[in-house]
C-alpha cells in the first residue's frame, strides 16, 4: 500500500487528444521513455519520478479515475458530461475543442426546433442529449450509435444527429446543416476523490505547474 501511495498514475486517452496531453505534462516534467498511443504496453512507468500512465479507449478514463485504477486523467468535457463520473473537475486544459450539436439533412430543415419534436436522433452522447431535449420540453426517441452518426439520416435510421463538431467539414459533406449547439467542449484535467485528498500536495503542485504552462501559452 505504501508503494502504491508513491506513484500518481495517470490515465490518457488514445487518439487526437493523446499527443496534445503528452505533450502538455512533458513540459512539467511528467513522462516516461516510451509514452505512446500505439505502444502494446498497458502500463508505462517512470520509476525515478514514481510515475504510471495508462493509455486507454477515450471512454474508459473517466472510469479508471472514477474506481482510482488511475489518480488523475485527461478527457474531454463531452465524455465527462456524457458518462457523468464521480470524479473532481481540477482544470480546462484548453485544448481538443468542439462542441455538441444538432444537425439535420439541409433538404429537410423544418421552421422550428420544435418541429422535430417525437423523431428520432442518433448519437453517441444520449445523455447529454435527453437533458437538452427535456430542457426544451421535447421527447425525441434516441439511437445509440458508435461509428459514424452521419450515417443515421442518410440511411433513414433517425431524423437527425447530436453529435461533436469541429470544422463542421463532415456534415457539409454529407449535406447536413447544423441547427442548434448544445454545449461547448476542451479537454479537462479530472481526479480521483480519494487521490485527491491523499495525494494532494502533489495533485496540486502538478495542477498549478500545467495552470502556469497554459497561462505562457495563452499569453504568446
Amino acid at each position: 500500500m505504501k508503494s502504491e501511495m508513491e506513484y500518481l498514475t495517470i490515465a490518457l486517452p488514445k487518439g487526437k487528444l493523446f499527443g496534445l496531453s503528452a505533450n502538455l505534462l512533458e513540459k512539467i516534467g511528467y513522462t516516461a521513455e516510451g509514452l505512446s498511443d500505439k505502444s502494446r504496453k498497458l502500463i508505462i512507468s517512470n520509476e525515478e519520478k514514481k510515475i504510471r500512465f495508462i493509455v486507454s479507449k477515450t471512454a474508459d478514463v473517466p472510469t479508471y479515475v472514477e474506481y482510482g485504477a488511475a489518480d488523475i486523467g485527461v478527457i474531454g468535457k463531452d465524455v465527462l458530461l456524457e458518462t457523468e463520473k464521480d470524479v473532481y473537475e481540477l482544470l480546462d486544459m484548453g485544448f481538443g475543442k468542439c462542441h455538441l450539436m444538432m444537425a439535420v439533412p439541409k433538404a429537410e430543415k423544418r421552421a422550428k426546433l420544435m418541429d422535430y419534436n417525437h423523431t428520432r436522433v442518433a448519437t453517441k452522447f444520449p445523455h447529454i442529449a435527453e437533458k437538452f431535449f427535456r430542457q426544451q420540453g421535447m421527447q425525441m426517441e434516441y439511437i445509440k450509435l458508435n461509428g459514424s452518426i452521419e450515417l443515421g439520416p442518410i440511411v433513414g435510421l433517425s431524423e437527425s444527429i447530436v453529435d461533436i463538431v469541429e470544422t463542421g467539414t463532415t456534415l457539409r459533406e454529407n449535406d447536413l446543416e447544423e441547427i442548434v449547439s448544445i454545449q461547448e467542449a476542451t479537454a479537462r484535467l479530472i481526479a480521483n476523490r480519494v487521490s485527491f485528498k491523499l495525494k494532494f500536495d502533489r495533485i496540486h503542485r502538478l495542477v498549478e505547474d500545467l495552470r502556469q504552462v497554459l497561462e505562457a501559452e495563452a499569453a504568446k
